[in-house]
């Protein structure tokens, strides 16, 4: 019984790729303790943590569960427990609903504008699964739904939306639109076979660069924005400037060598999200 639960725990975490929560955990708790001017709180940080967590999960999970006619044809997906039979529909179904559910309770223990947020942005998170198989715009959906981490942070504290909040999320949605289309050029070829609308397929390898770049130069304008307008100083600054400095490197990676995307795309990005939020930390000490 012990190995079966394993064995399903292991798997569940290989669809979802937990690891990569690190991403949006980042953000969300910067929002937070810039709204809090500091600690926020055990509270807000537990629920905070099961919501990011869950929203992701669901996210994840509704993902591979519509996507898995795209991916059993692709090769680099046909592993995933999705599709080569290591989880059946049903059980990714059940997953879906739980995580969801988990999410909206966890709102409401928030607050009343957390609860209200709560459908409208699982179906925002959803929404990347559907806009690729119609529209470019895509990338920047799922932008937008690690970017509503900062806005679903401040409105944990203080049950407002703020417009130094706004700028935080906007830069996140640029910086994942940026280092979405770097990924999605490992399946530009493959998307154009199967005629989805990712910017790679519909516009080649140095319009998708070029475009990357252009949403990176805003996530690092809109993030200096967000330290003018929430009156950080210094150290947020230097974090921003330091952001700059890692997303151009990952500029370089991809251009130099194609196949150092994942470096470029897990490792170099991972590490973005915890400078900037230590250096937020250090800030507000």
């Amino acid at each position: 019984m012990m190995k079966k639960i394993t064995k399903l725990l292991h798997d569940l975490n290989e669809l979802v790729m937990f690891k990569h929560s690190i991403f949006s955990l980042p953000f969300i708790f910067i929002a937070m303790i810039v709204a809090a001017n500091g600690w926020f709180g055990w509270k807000l940080l537990f629920l905070g943590v099961v919501a990011a967590i869950s929203a992701r999960n669901f996210a994840m999970g509704f993902n591979r569960y519509i996507d898995k006619d795209i991916d059993k044809n692709n090769p680099r997906t046909i592993n995933r427990p999705s599709v080569d039979g290591r989880l059946h529909d049903k059980t990714i179904l059940f997953f879906i609903i739980i995580n969801a559910i988990i999410f909206i309770l966890s709102a409401y223990m928030i607050n009343d504008l957390a609860f209200y947020l709560s459908i409208p942005i699982l179906l925002i998170l959803g929404g990347y699964s559907v806009f690729k198989r119609f529209s470019s715009l895509a990338h920047l959906v799922l932008g937008l739904s690690l970017g509503l981490a900062p806005i679903a942070g401040v409105v944990a504290v203080n049950e407002e939306i703020t417009m130094w909040s706004i700028f935080l999320s906007l830069g996140v949605m640029f910086w994942v639109g940026g280092f979405d289309l770097l990924y999605s050029l490992q399946d530009m070829e493959f998307d154009k076979k199967a005629k989805l609308f990712s910017i790679p397929s519909q516009y080649g390898f140095k319009c998708t660069m070029f475009i990357s770049k252009i949403f990176h130069a805003l996530a690092i304008l809109f993030w200096l924005l967000f330290a003018i307008s929430s009156q950080s100083g210094f150290f947020v600054y230097f974090g921003v400037l330091i952001s700059a400095i890692i997303l151009y490197f990952e500029h370089m990676i991809v251009s130099k060598d194609f196949s150092k995307i994942d470096k470029a795309f897990f490792t170099l990005n991972g590490y973005l999200g915890i400078i900037f939020f230590i250096f937020v930390i250090i800030d507000r000490i």
